[in-house]
């Protein structure tokens, strides 16, 4: 037996039994962090650590995690039996239907979607906002051009979807997290930050030092740890990297911010999941020494 088993078996232990009525999650799940979403932290995977599988393997291994929350992402095969249809707003009604059966099925809420292309034209960003509310997804991760915030904001309004901007490593024009802050001068709650701590340190800026700049700003999480900062950096088991995650997380528990996390984890892309059971272990303790 391995460590990683242990390690599983003990978080899927902890979990128990939770209502999550008003979640459309069903009548009960056991989860993998109980004590974080008391603190209003939904962890679940960004379907991206899995983008070597479908959309529906990479379903069954965030279950198979005792995690209930995904962010998909557009472009993901839906399916061995259909590896022609890609998870995304240009998904047929009757391959939506069949992937809210399938989420139903594993008690999962889609709770995000992205990274994914907006615009200032309405009728093109429109198209991605039916599709989140179609599915029930409260959150769309994108990094827009700035002149098209004016259109977007006029969406999140009617549709009551936030938009979170990402950050990609440098050169990409959201690295900075003043250039975040900067477009979302004015703007309502609903536009903020996907605040990616993984790409922050590739871009040599200190995730905590973001998250105190970006205060009032989160919207959601890509989150992660890495070995090392710079451009060569990689993922490693939440806690055991240079991010410094219990003091991140201290730091967002004094912000009160209540969002969604999603693990985006980009390395061992074939055998990931033991090092994510790791991260998930992590981030339940951390929560539970914080919940006091």
């Amino acid at each position: 037996m391995t460590k990683h088993t242990i390690d599983r078996r003990r978080f899927l232990a902890a979990g128990g039994s939770l209502a999550v009525a008003g979640l459309g999650l069903g009548t009960s799940a056991s989860f993998a962090a109980p004590t974080a979403e008391t603190l209003g932290w939904r962890l679940g995977c960004q379907a991206y650590s899995f983008n070597r599988f479908t959309f529906f393997e990479a379903l069954e291994k965030n279950a198979s995690l005792g995690l209930r929350f995904l962010e998909a992402y557009p472009g993901q095969r839906l399916s061995k039996a259909k590896p022609d249809v890609r998870l995304g707003h240009d998904m047929s009604p009757e391959d939506r239907a069949a992937v809210k059966k399938r989420l139903a099925e594993m008690h999962t809420k889609l709770v995000c979607y992205g990274v994914v292309g907006l615009s200032k034209d309405e009728k093109t960003s429109r198209k991605v906002f039916d599709f989140a509310k179609d599915m029930g997804i409260e959150v769309i991760v994108s990094e827009p051009p700035e002149d098209a915030f004016d259109t977007i904001e006029k969406l999140c309004d009617e549709y009551q979807i936030s938009v979170a901007i990402h950050n990609h490593p440098k050169p990409s024009h959201y690295w900075n997290p003043d250039t975040v802050l900067a477009v979302c001068k004015g703007r309502g709650k609903r536009i903020g930050a996907c605040a990616d701590t993984g790409h922050w340190m590739r871009s040599e800026i200190k995730p905590i030092e973001a998250i105190r700049k970006l205060e009032g700003r989160i919207v959601s999480f890509h989150f992660k740890d890495l070995n090392t900062f710079g451009g060569g950096a990689h993922d490693v088991p939440w806690g055991t990297g240079q991010a410094n995650v219990k003091e991140i997380l201290k730091e967002v528990r004094r912000q009160g911010i209540k969002a969604p996390f999603s693990i985006e984890y980009e390395y061992n892309w074939d055998n990931s999941v033991p090092e994510i059971a790791q991260c998930v272990a992590c981030f339940e303790k951390i929560a539970a020494e914080l919940a006091g």
